[in-house]
């Protein structure tokens, strides 16, 4: 894709949550639009670092380092890098709008796997 592409308009173009769709690639990484509601599962990404932009919404993130957790709240425009091998889950008791950047090939349940993990999807170009 070599043009603009408007994020609001790639999350009006599909239905359904924790399913990343790919609106750009920038190097080794690509730039995905998800929405989410509910509980996501407890993962860890062991090679990359993941970053979380929320655009409409709140998105709880927990994290969880040696035992200890804890939740970060991220409402519209906020910003979160989980660094590569922390784990952590996704969380939001409202429908939430999240730009995802993360590494080209990144499972969106990383080393857990299950019934929410999802390829990642391609929107039709603009």
């Amino acid at each position: 894709m070599t043009g603009a592409r408007n994020l609001l308009a790639a999350l009006d173009a599909f239905d359904g949550h924790w399913q990343p769709h790919r609106v750009a690639s920038v190097n080794d990484d690509d730039v995905k639009v998800v929405k989410v509601l509910g509980e996501f599962v407890w993962h860890t990404h062991p090679e990359t670092d993941e970053l979380f932009l929320v655009l409409a919404g709140e998105l709880t993130v927990d994290l969880r380092e040696d035992g200890v957790e804890r939740p970060v709240v991220l409402g519209p425009h906020d910003v979160l890098v989980v660094p590569r091998g922390v784990e952590h889950r996704p969380r939001a008791a409202v429908e939430t709008a999240v730009v995802l950047v993360e590494r080209q090939g990144t499972v969106n349940t990383g080393d857990a796997g299950g019934e929410l993990t999802s390829p990642v999807r391609e929107l039709p170009d603009a």
